[in-house]
């Protein structure tokens, strides 16, 4: 098979393709309305906030949420569809050396996407814990929920650079799992369906908590949406199995 045809043939042109409807983290994402990351064209579009810019106060400022959902998001859509066309361009143009670049591109942006749909519905404007099955496996993963807020808290206060604390289901063990994301795509593991993400860009908190990425970090976890992440896992499972 010649580069251009595995190219064409590899997944490179459009969420249709790159998360097929049998891949699990696609029919995660699939359930949330927010999370529907293309139209019917295979474009990537940015959906509405779930709740008003000024939902999350007082740990989370309106002005950040604004900037931060519009610009950085909103960018991350934009640069995603560029991406897209310019691999598409080259492939028209039989031009495959500038196609490294643009699907490194696309990993990015698109990543940065698929996070961002995430991270708002991780979100919610009371303090609630974990319960349930997902209580369960992070006691036997774990040992406590404790536990885990403390490793989750430094694995995200410590990303070098800017990035992503998640936390994980990871089918081949069955079990949750930690990851500390650099930039949007760095350091992940295959198979993992991201079920909480805690965004550490300094865009995420800077206006409100300046450079003390430490205080944002602790300061979120008034605000996690346990239901949700319960919701995700559940989710995961089901595909899963």
């Amino acid at each position: 098979m010649d580069r251009k045809h595995f190219l064409k043939s590899g997944s490179l042109l459009g969420a249709a393709t790159l998360f097929t409807a049998g891949n699990a983290f696609t029919q995660n994402l699939a359930d949330n309305p927010l999370e529907k990351l293309v139209d019917a064209n295979g474009k990537y579009i940015l959906q509405p906030l779930p709740y008003n810019e000024n939902f999350l106060e007082p740990y989370m400022d309106a002005e950040t949420m604004h900037l931060h959902y519009t610009f950085h998001h909103g960018g991350a859509v934009n640069g995603a569809n560029k991406d897209l066309q310019m691999i598409k361009k080259g492939m028209d143009d039989n031009n495959l050396e500038t196609v490294d670049f643009w699907t490194k591109k696309l990993s990015y942006h698109f990543s940065s996407h698929v996070l961002h749909s995430i991270f708002w519905t991780n979100l919610t404007n009371k303090k609630n814990e974990p319960t349930g099955d997902l209580l369960k496996r992070i006691d036997k993963n774990f040992g406590s929920y404790e536990r885990l807020k403390g490793l989750i808290a430094e694995t995200s206060k410590n990303v070098d650079g800017n990035g992503w604390g998640i936390v994980a289901y990871q089918p081949y063990s069955d079990s949750l799992t930690v990851l500390q994301c650099e930039n949007h795509e760095k350091l992940t593991q295959w198979g993992c369906i991201p079920i909480l993400v805690i965004d550490v860009w300094e865009h995420a908190y800077y206006l409100k908590y300046r450079n003390k990425r430490t205080d944002f970090v602790d300061a979120l976890f008034n605000i996690i949406n346990w239901d949700n992440v319960a919701q995700r896992l559940d989710t995961a499972l089901k595909l899963t199995k």
